[in-house]
């Protein structure tokens, strides 16, 4: 039981290429039941690790990754097809590469980093996971979203301004704090 959310999380990394090529093919339909499959699995395998005490810390690390690029992709494909605004992809994209070398900097010039997302940044998870879904749907053309998107943009753009913001104000005064306290 201890493995099982790490190989759900194996599974969603192996789904990203498929939700990109189904993009890719404008299979929008095929391409959100995957999208949505794969965020059930990220559910499912947080509740496994943290009702069985089965978190690893693999699993802290290759789980936020698995969500992120499946998220990149997700963006990047939608923008390249004008299905997504250009400036919110930049905006999203900047967001995790500021986070990334966040995190590769603090590892390497402070301390071990011990994956935390806040409340925020689970927030701005769930609005970029229903904004991609929407627009999924949209370009299905299931539901006729388009005059939900741009409100839907404009809280995602909210949410990772300030969900960055607030990982290099925390992260940032932490790593002051560690310096500090060895100086």
């Amino acid at each position: 039981m201890r493995q099982l959310p790490n190989a759900i999380t194996l599974v969603r990394g192996l789904l990203i290429p498929v939700i990109g090529g189904l993009l890719l093919e404008e299979r929008y339909g095929e391409a959100f039941w995957t999208f949505a499959a794969s965020a059930l699995s990220d559910f499912v395998d947080g509740q496994i690790a943290r009702r069985f005490d089965a978190r690893t810390r693999f699993g802290a690390i290759a789980d936020p990754v698995a969500d992120k690029l499946t998220m990149l992709t997700a963006t990047l494909i939608l923008a390249a097809y004008a299905l997504l605004p250009l400036w919110l992809a930049t905006a999203i994209v900047v967001r995790d590469l500021v986070i990334v070398c966040g995190v590769v900097a603090y590892q390497r010039l402070v301390a071990r980093v011990e994956m935390a997302p806040t409340w925020l940044s689970k927030a701005n998870t769930v609005l970029e996971f229903t904004t991609l879904a929407a627009v999924m749907v949209n370009a299905a053309g299931w539901i006729e979203m388009s005059r939900w998107l741009p409100l839907l943009f404009a809280l995602v753009t909210l949410t990772v301004c300030a969900s960055g913001l607030q990982y290099i104000w925390t992260w940032g005064r932490r790593a002051l704090a560690t310096r500090a306290s060895r100086a």
